[in-house]
């Protein structure tokens, strides 16, 4: 059974899930690659970005993992961490209080096709369920993930976790933010009259 901080984690991550099932069903690809202004971000964009974001977390995370089996870095808890990095973990969370400009290492990767993306972004999710199982029993604040960015700043094991749950909720936010722009809606159905016109015979 999995310790009281990781059975939180889960849950967070199971309602990422479903939020984002909801969130992102029945677009069309017009709307999903709308952009309300040059200057931010479509549906596409938050996704793709959370993909990038997602999988370079996965992979450090899993590096860490090994890492702290190789050393008996073992505990049950209960755990405590930095200041810092629980003050950075909240600045993530919604409704944005702090702007972050994406490291150039985070962009999305302009791999932007509907269908794909969401299926992938969902078996994130199930991988980020994967990994809150494999980390029971190590110790969840002193093994540190590494950080691509920047070298100085690393994140414990138990706060990349957390850091991840609360980004995710930061750019779905953003995307409930989107679906709710003026003209958002009418975007469905330019698409569907598009495709009426490609399916029309000649």
């Amino acid at each position: 059974m999995l310790i009281e901080d990781l059975q939180n984690h889960h849950q967070q991550f199971q309602s990422i899930k479903l939020d984002a099932q909801d969130l992102l069903a029945n677009l069309t690809d017009i709307q999903f690659t709308w952009q309300p202004d040059p200057d931010r971000w479509s549906i596409a964009q938050c996704i793709d970005h959370l993909l990038v974001t997602g999988n370079n977390s996965l992979s450090n995370m899993r590096i860490a993992i090994t890492g702290a089996r190789s050393k008996c870095q073992f505990s049950e808890g209960p755990f405590r961490y930095g200041i810092i990095e629980r003050w950075f973990v909240r600045q993530m969370e919604p409704p944005a209080r702090m702007r972050f400009k994406a490291p150039k290492a985070y962009l999305p990767s302009g791999q932007l096709h509907y269908a794909e993306m969401v299926r992938d972004f969902v078996i994130l999710q199930d991988q980020f369920l994967r990994v809150i199982q494999e980390v029971q029993g190590i110790d969840l604040s002193k093994v540190k993930v590494r950080n691509p960015v920047t070298r100085w700043f690393r994140l414990s094991l138990g706060q990349e976790i957390a850091f991840n749950a609360a980004h995710e909720r930061r750019h779905l936010n953003q995307v409930k933010a989107i679906k709710q722009e003026r003209g958002f809606a009418g975007l469905r159905l330019t698409g569907m009259e598009a495709m009426e016109k490609s399916d029309a015979p000649l």
